[in-house]
């Protein structure tokens, strides 16, 4: 009974580390691989030491290079200080008011997500005096980065995914 119940509660992990890729403010790899940790719990799986090490190491460096890569992304496309905070400013914002907005109004919370930063990265270059195509260069940088780190958060919690089903049917087969 309790082999089942960790069964279940690593997929629900798993799959609330997807969405937790996609929705900001909810850690995907890490909750991916707290899935993983539970899976290895179970009497029927057998995960080695230096594969959970490496699950660990890639969940921490994702998420560490999802805040990091938005800002390099910024950066790279030209953009200034101002561009960066007002990126972090226009994710923040999307985070809590448009969810909200979404409720009552519509669907704007997720359009909000992807558009907040580089919202808040072309009106901040814009407050720094930079021309307009400056500006939306650097928010084309900005929704840039925060593409590439979704992707990065989507691809690991879809592997941590794969993998445990892939053990699961190994399981059954045997």
């Amino acid at each position: 009974m309790l082999e089942i119940f960790l069964f279940v509660i690593a997929y629900i992990l798993a799959l609330v580390g997807i969405a937790g890729a996609i929705i900001p403010g909810i850690p995907g790899p890490p909750i991916s691989f707290a899935a993983i940790l539970v899976f290895h719990f179970t009497k029927s799986i057998e995960l080695s030491e230096q594969f959970i090490g490496i699950m660990a190491l890639l969940a921490f460096g994702i998420t560490l290079l999802d805040y990091y890569i938005p800002i390099y992304g910024t950066k790279k496309f030209g953009g200034t200080k101002y561009g960066i905070c007002g990126s972090i400013i226009g994710l923040i914002i999307s985070l809590f008011i448009l969810p909200i907005l979404s409720i009552t109004i519509g669907p704007f919370g997720l359009f909000g997500i992807i558009l907040g930063p580089f919202i808040g990265a072309f009106v901040g270059e814009l407050i720094g005096n930079q021309s307009s195509d400056k500006a939306f260069r650097s928010a084309i940088g900005s929704f840039l980065g925060f593409l590439a780190g979704t992707l990065a958060k989507i691809v690991y919690s879809l592997v941590v995914l794969g993998f445990m089903i892939w053990d699961s049917v190994m399981i059954l087969l045997n």
